[in-house]
């Protein structure tokens, strides 16, 4: 029996662990500083918003990890020996190990902003963070978010829920301008100021100033403007927590470098989640993929290739999902912020400005490549296979009815997107197909 050891217990560690003791009897243990028990990461603003209390975000329950034989240690791990196939804690005790797997996630960036360190600075990743930012946010008169990127738009919403005033720097023209494109980014600038943020774009932090007891009390921005606050969330994206590594034998690049079977250049360890770098990326992902489907994607993997089931990671189309403040958004396939050369572009918006979808496609086979929608709910199984089949747009659209799991009641736009192609796009005119029958079709 072998004794496999896993650093982190968030989705990809705690993914693992539980597929490897499905598969085996080999002894698991689980190391983690953050948290007694694995809970959900994405559900950290719904407890500080009193949606939900901490022990709902825990998906199983405390008994749960006994029952399975899974060891959970709570400390941090100071230092790996690789060659002597150990872990040295915090405590000064030690853990030896036959497989190890490093899923220690991820760390806020900082950029070496003079102040970047003063109480009342922070970042928005762990539970720790969490309960830092209920001492951060008492009886304060303003915050000022920086970096105009998911985790920062989530932590203005979470501040304005206790109507604390919010000041957000956004170092771009324009939200998420990497991501999205132009007319999705404008729509939610729209919807960020109409819930009353203070929206700069353009604008980047230059220092955080103290107050005379040490505290955070103001930031310069790059204008030479003051801006008083008593808390800075700095939410400019995410690293790989990999600092602890950094003298030890396993090959480093940004993150802990694996090949499509998860291993590290060290037989027997392994890496996955928000720290993996592959060496080799898969069609047009990049290295590092922090999203939480692909952390649990990777651990299944690991566990099937510890347990003696080689298998590659194969993560498929790309998708995500993300909310701002009140409107939802989903992509499948690939949607640039720049449609690239061989690519064409639809893109239609309700007049409310707060619902919108884009499609990308091939200029010559005019197969699907991808889609944008925000406002309304598309079922992900249905692109999924319309994009892996090379569906033809204006078959994806006369099918569109397919795609909606809006609740009933909800207004549905299908016809209305339909009708914006007809009109842009008259010589290739699209029928919308009833959507009698489809439940059966979908579900039966």
């Amino acid at each position: 029996m072998k004794h496999i050891v896993i650093i982190g217990n968030g989705i990809s560690g705690i993914t693992a662990a539980r597929n490897i003791r499905k598969l085996s009897d080999n002894k698991i243990t689980v190391i983690s500083a953050e948290t007694d028990h694995f809970f959900s990461r994405t559900a950290l603003m719904y407890i500080y918003m009193g949606h939900m209390r901490y022990k709902d975000t825990k998906p199983y329950e405390d008994f749960f990890w006994k029952k399975n034989r899974i060891d959970l240690v709570r400390a941090y791990v100071s230092k790996v020996d690789f060659d002597a196939k150990t872990l040295h804690l915090d405590s000064g005790s030690t853990i030896s190990y036959d497989s190890l797997i490093l899923a220690t996630g991820s760390k806020p960036n900082k950029f070496g902003w003079p102040g970047q360190d003063l109480p009342g600075v922070q970042g928005l990743y762990s539970y720790q963070d969490l309960e830092l930012l209920e001492k951060n946010t008492k009886d304060i008169q303003r915050a000022v978010i920086v970096g105009g990127g998911l985790i920062g738009i989530e932590l203005a919403e979470m501040l304005l829920s206790r109507k604390i005033p919010v000041t957000f720097l956004v170092r771009e023209p324009s939200f998420w301008k990497n991501v999205l494109p132009a007319e999705e980014s404008a729509m939610i600038n729209r919807h960020i100021k109409e819930h009353h943020i203070d929206l700069r774009l353009g604008t980047e932090l230059k220092e955080v100033l103290a107050d005379k007891n040490g505290r955070s009390r103001a930031v310069i921005t790059n204008t030479g403007e003051e801006i008083a606050c008593q808390m800075i969330g700095l939410t400019a994206g995410v690293s790989p927590n990999i600092d602890f590594l950094k003298d030890s034998k396993v090959e480093l690049g940004r993150g802990i470098k694996v090949n499509e079977f998860l291993e590290t250049n060290i037989e027997n360890v392994y890496a996955l989640g928000d720290c993996a770098e592959f060496k080799s990326t898969i069609g047009e992902r990049r290295p590092i993929e922090q999203v939480w489907y692909t952390g649990k994607l990777m651990g299944e993997v690991v566990a099937k290739n510890i347990c003696g089931n080689k298998t590659a990671y194969t993560p498929g189309n790309w998708y995500n999902s993300a909310k701002f403040l009140d409107i939802e958004y989903q992509t499948y396939g690939w949607v640039w912020a720049q449609p690239k050369d061989n690519e064409e572009n639809f893109y239609w918006e309700d007049k409310s400005g707060k619902k919108s979808f884009r499609a990308r496609f091939d200029k010559s086979s005019k197969a699907i490549l991808g889609v944008n929608v925000f406002g309304i709910r598309h079922r992900h199984k249905v692109w999924d296979k319309w994009i892996s089949e090379k569906r033809t747009i204006t078959e994806c659209l006369a099918n569109l009815n397919e795609c909606n799991f809006d609740p009933e009641f909800f207004q549905k736009h299908e016809q209305d997107i339909v009708d914006a192609w007809n009109e842009k796009l008259s010589n290739k005119k699209v029928t919308l197909k009833s959507n009698k029958g489809l439940l059966s079709k979908i579900f039966g």
